[in-house]
C-alpha cells in the first residue's frame, strides 16, 4: 500500500490514544505526531499527512477529498481496487487507498447519525448524509464479493430555476412558463433517467412556490432540500432487528394529508404509493413527484400502471381518468453521453382520454438541441 496509507492509519490510531489518555485538542496533537513522524527521516511531507489524517480521524478518511471537490457529483466504490467518481455526468476510474475493512469502517460511520443498519439480514440500506448527499450500500452475498457503495452528492449550486437557466439545462422561457405554472397551483411530474437531473428540478420547482404555502415532502431517504420555513420532510424507515417498526412510503403519503400541506410531493413514485398520491392530487391537493421514464408521454403511461400493482379492487377505468385530471405538466430530461443534463420536453394532459390513451398537448420540445416552445394547434403528443 502507499506509504501515505500506511503513515495515516498508523497515526490515527496514537491521535486517538492520546486523545482518550489527555484529551489533548486535536489540531495540535495531530500537529504534533505529523510533526514527529516527518522528523523521524521518512519521506512523508507534513502537509498532505495532516490533512489525510484529519479526514480520517474526522471526515471520511480517502473519500473526503471527493466529498470536498464540489466538482464530484457521485461517488462509487466496486471493490477497496475499484474507486469512480462522476463530474460533469462523466465517470473516471481515481487512485484510492483502501481496504475491505477500512470500506465497511467507513459505512459503519457514515450510517452511525442515521440510525439505519446493514447487515447479513438487511443486505441494503439507503441513507441521507448530514450534508444531504445520498448513500446506498449492497453487500454479499447479495454482491459477488465485495461491499458496494454509491454516494450521490446533492447539487447545492442548482437551487432555482434561474441557477438551472445558467447552468443551460434549460431556456429562460421555459423556466418562466414553469415557474408559472407553480405559482398557479398546478401539479407537475418530473420524469427521467437516472441520474438526469430530476431531484434538482424538483427542488427548483419547489423553490418557485409561493412563500406563504406550506409543503410537506415524502421520500424514501432525503434527498430534497429546501430553504423555507414552513417545510416538514419525511422519511421511511426500515424494520427493526425483529421485523418491526418499517415505516413504507405509502403510510408516509397517507400521513402527510393528516399534517395541512397546501402542497404535497413524493420525492419518487415507483409502485402502489401512486394510488395514495393521486387520491391525493385527486382531492384539489396540489402536489408534484419524479418518477423514472424515456420521455415525458411514457411517464403518463407509468404513473398510470403503477396503481393498478395495488390489486384487483383497482383498475384502468378510475386511475385513467384521474391522471388525465390531476397532472397539469409533465416535464421531461436526459442526460447525454457527454454528460449533459437537459429539458428536452414539457408537455400538458389535456384531460381526454383516446382509445385509452391519456391526450396530451406538447408545450415545449427539443429541436436539433434546441429547446423551443410549440405553437398551441401545432401538435399533440
Amino acid at each position: 500500500m502507499p506509504p501515505l496509507f500506511d503513515a495515516t492509519y498508523s497515526l490515527a490510531e496514537r491521535v486517538r490514544q492520546r486523545r482518550v489518555d489527555a484529551g489533548e485538542p486535536l489540531e495540535s496533537v495531530i500537529a504534533d505526531e505529523v510533526a514527529l513522524y516527518v522528523s523521524d527521516g521518512t519521506d512523508a511531507s507534513a502537509e498532505p499527512l495532516s490533512q489525510s489524517l484529519k479526514d480520517e480521524l474526522v471526515g471520511l478518511g480517502p473519500l473526503q477529498q471527493f466529498l470536498d471537490d464540489p466538482g464530484v457529483e457521485e461517488i462509487w466504490i466496486n471493490s477497496p481496487e475499484k474507486v469512480f467518481v462522476a463530474r460533469a455526468g462523466v465517470s473516471e476510474r481515481v487512485q484510492v487507498s483502501l481496504t475491505a475493512e477500512s470500506i465497511r469502517g467507513l459505512v459503519e460511520r457514515m450510517l452511525r447519525p442515521t440510525g439505519r443498519r446493514i447487515d447479513m439480514s438487511q443486505p441494503f440500506v439507503d441513507a441521507s448524509l448530514p450534508d444531504g448527499s445520498r448513500l446506498h450500500v449492497a453487500i454479499p452475498d447479495i454482491t459477488r464479493q465485495h461491499w458496494s457503495v454509491n454516494i450521490r452528492k446533492f447539487a447545492a449550486r442548482l437551487r432555482s430555476l434561474e441557477d438551472l437557466v445558467g447552468a443551460g439545462a434549460m431556456s429562460d422561457e421555459a423556466a418562466r412558463y414553469l415557474a408559472e405554472l407553480v405559482r398557479g397551483g398546478a401539479s407537475v411530474l418530473v420524469s427521467g433517467a437516472t441520474q438526469a437531473g430530476k431531484t434538482t428540478l424538483l427542488n427548483a420547482l419547489l423553490d418557485a412556490v409561493p412563500a406563504h404555502e406550506r409543503i410537506v415532502t415524502v421520500e424514501e431517504t432525503f434527498e430534497l432540500s429546501l430553504h423555507r420555513d414552513d417545510h416538514v420532510a419525511l422519511q421511511c424507515r426500515g424494520p427493526s432487528l425483529e421485523g418491526t417498526g418499517e415505516i413504507a412510503l405509502r403510510r408516509l403519503v397517507k400521513e402527510a394529508l393528516r399534517m395541512r400541506p397546501d402542497r404535497l410531493v413524493v420525492g419518487e413514485v415507483r409502485g402502489a404509493e401512486a394510488l395514495d398520491l393521486l387520491i391525493a392530487l385527486n382531492s384539489g391537493l396540489p402536489g408534484m413527484c419524479s418518477i423514472h421514464a424515456k420521455s415525458a408521454q411514457q411517464a403518463l403511461v407509468k404513473l398510470s400502471t403503477l396503481p393498478l400493482l395495488e390489486g384487483r379492487n383497482v383498475d384502468a377505468s378510475f386511475v385513467l381518468p384521474t391522471v388525465a385530471g390531476t397532472i397539469d405538466a409533465v416535464v421531461h430530461l436526459e442526460r447525454s453521453p457527454e454528460g449533459t443534463r437537459r429539458l428536452v420536453s414539457i408537455i400538458a394532459p389535456t384531460g381526454r382520454i383516446t382509445k385509452g390513451v391519456i391526450e396530451s398537448r406538447v408545450i415545449f420540445e427539443a429541436r436539433e438541441g434546441t429547446l423551443v416552445r410549440c405553437d398551441q394547434s401545432e401538435r399533440l403528443a
